[in-house]
């Protein structure tokens, strides 16, 4: 079953260990919050990255990422010392106070300015042209596992806001120019669009129907 987050952070956990394998790396951090009654095969997001843990110690958990997961995500650039953001996958009875993540990473971004503005920074991230079709204006984007709100937007690039307390709170607040950015679009876009270009019968000339939505389940 797949997991979900809300891109609150729990807290920021510290690599212990990275071992490289072929296409593949296992990671060992160090942390806390994350861990209360948290069991081996529970999922972390770790960077906004659904991991899931395969060895949970006293202050520990180690997890395994598959290809897949080094090609897209920032995972494959940590070395022992760093900081990661973290949460755990949430259950029916948490408040969801930030917004639905799945800890599916879309692409990298990369950190392209970073401006003062009162008692906050703005952070501009450039990302691949093709997942900006999923960012909207005062919509939500996950960075590195952060739910955090667009301020304003170009053809290629996002930026958001921090004020001090979330500088402190979230990895992004100690990063710099030309830093990896891990970026998860609005899940919600992704469903509209597969939905306007779906083919099935019940959608007739492009034209989205209220049929056929309930007879997809919206």
């Amino acid at each position: 079953m797949s997991s979900i987050f809300t891109g609150l952070v729990e807290e920021m956990g510290e690599v212990l260990a990275i071992e490289n394998g072929e296409k593949s790396l296992k990671i060992k951090i160090k942390c806390k919050k994350v861990l209360d009654k948290s069991k081996i095969g529970d999922s972390i997001a770790t960077n906004g990255t659904c991991l899931t843990a395969v060895e949970i110690g006293e202050n520990y958990f180690t997890a395994d990422c598959m290809y897949e997961t080094v090609k897209r995500t920032n995972l494959k650039r940590l070395k022992a010392g760093d900081k990661v953001n973290l949460e755990k996958s949430i259950t029916l009875a948490t408040p969801l106070g930030g917004h639905l993540v799945t800890g599916d990473v879309d692409c990298e971004g990369t950190i392209a300015s970073i401006t003062s503005e009162g008692i906050a920074k703005i952070y501009e991230i450039e990302i691949d042209r093709q997942y900006m079709k999923y960012v909207v204006e005062k919509g939500r984007v996950t960075l590195d596992g952060a739910s955090l709100t667009v301020m304003r937007m170009t053809d290629s690039s996002l930026s958001v806001s921090l004020i001090p307390h979330t500088q402190e709170m979230v990895t992004l607040g100690s990063k710099n120019i030309g830093d990896h950015i891990n970026v998860e679009t609005d899940l919600i876009g992704k469903y509209v669009e597969r939905l306007l270009n779906f083919s099935g019968e019940d959608k007739k000339e492009g034209i989205l129907t209220r049929e056929f939505l309930l007879e997809n389940g919206f």
